[in-house]
């Protein structure tokens, strides 16, 4: 497949930049339901000033199944209007299509337009067969070699069952599989076993960074937490990549009461990080899309007192 201008001014691996922290950026919404781009474009900006070297969208933390399609290409290429001409700072497009000929044209479409990268997540409405699953991902690999992907593995959001010998499989006829974001529960077991293995395979840690300081230990690269605490995450992963373990542990351990309650439902912590970023003069408005989960009182209280506790990190915004 030829390669298009934009991909030749792109880093020759831009997966070296999916590194530390690599939000999930949110997409606030209006008090009456519709998307709020410009609050949208604050949040890329914001989430840029913090010095990440990369971002993802749309994920789970994005309400990517609440937004329409011309939606999430609107937003996706005000990501990318930000993103596309920098060396520095790699976008990771989310695709979540469950037909593969749609999520190998979307990939491909995506990366034309500018993309750095493609997140994955696999097909998993009415089970499909481990080989249709199979398929699905060499397909989209296919689709946009040599540009790298990030193949997302969410088991409980989604029943997909994936293991490291299917995956370094696939790995040694795609060497542009570059990263695994494991969110199983918990990560780290998974994690040692891909970095261990031959071919060895990269891991990103998810589901909003419950397990991280093991998954650290056990040879993560980076994790992908929601973006409202992004000043946070990157303290803790500077002291336990650096020379302070023992202080990013303490400011996980301080962390930890908070987003341990909020992922018991992904919804919670959906509403949680927006109320957060409400509270921070981010943008205007905590709705979140029907089905949504309500903080109720005791919620909201919880949101104040971790930005009472962490006010030296999260500053207010406006």
């Amino acid at each position: 497949m030829a390669t298009t201008e934009i991909e030749a001014d792109r880093p020759t691996d831009a997966s070296a930049l999916v590194r530390g922290v690599s939000p999930v950026l949110e997409v606030p919404f209006t008090a009456d339901g519709e998307v709020d781009y410009a609050g949208f474009e604050r949040v890329v900006r914001f989430v840029l000033s913090t010095g990440v070297t990369s971002m993802m969208f749309p994920g789970f933390a994005s309400e990517f199944h609440k937004l329409s399609e011309d939606e999430r290409r609107r937003l996706t290429e005000i990501l990318l209007s930000h993103t596309r001409d920098r060396d520095d700072v790699a976008a990771v497009v989310a695709v979540q299509d469950h037909a593969t000929q749609l999520a190998a044209r979307r990939a491909r479409e995506w990366v034309d337009a500018g993309a750095d990268l493609i997140n994955l997540l696999p097909p998993h409405f009415l089970s499909p067969s481990r080989g249709s699953l199979v398929q699905h991902v060499r397909a989209v690999l296919t689709a946009i070699e040599p540009v790298p992907l990030v193949l997302q593995y969410a088991p409980s959001e989604t029943g997909t069952s994936l293991d490291a010998g299917l995956l370094r499989d696939i790995v040694t006829d795609h060497p542009n599989l570059r990263l695994v974001k494991v969110e199983s529960s918990p990560p780290g077991p998974l994690i040692a076993e891909l970095a261990a293995g031959t071919p060895s395979l990269a891991s990103v840690e998810g589901y909003a960074g419950v397990q991280l300081p093991d998954a650290v230990r056990r040879g993560a690269v980076g994790t992908q937490p929601g973006c409202s605490m992004t000043e946070v995450y990157v303290e803790i992963w500077r002291n336990l990549t650096g020379d302070d373990e023992e202080a990013g542990v303490d400011l996980h351990r301080r962390l930890l009461p908070y987003i341990s309650y909020w992922m018991l439902d992904t919804e919670r912590i959906i509403a949680a990080e927006k109320l957060i970023s409400v509270r921070r003069g981010l943008f205007d408005s905590a709705y979140c899309r029907e089905p949504a989960h309500r903080l109720d009182s005791e919620e909201i209280r919880m949101v104040d007192r971790l930005l009472v506790e962490f006010a030296d990190l999260l500053p207010h915004l406006g």
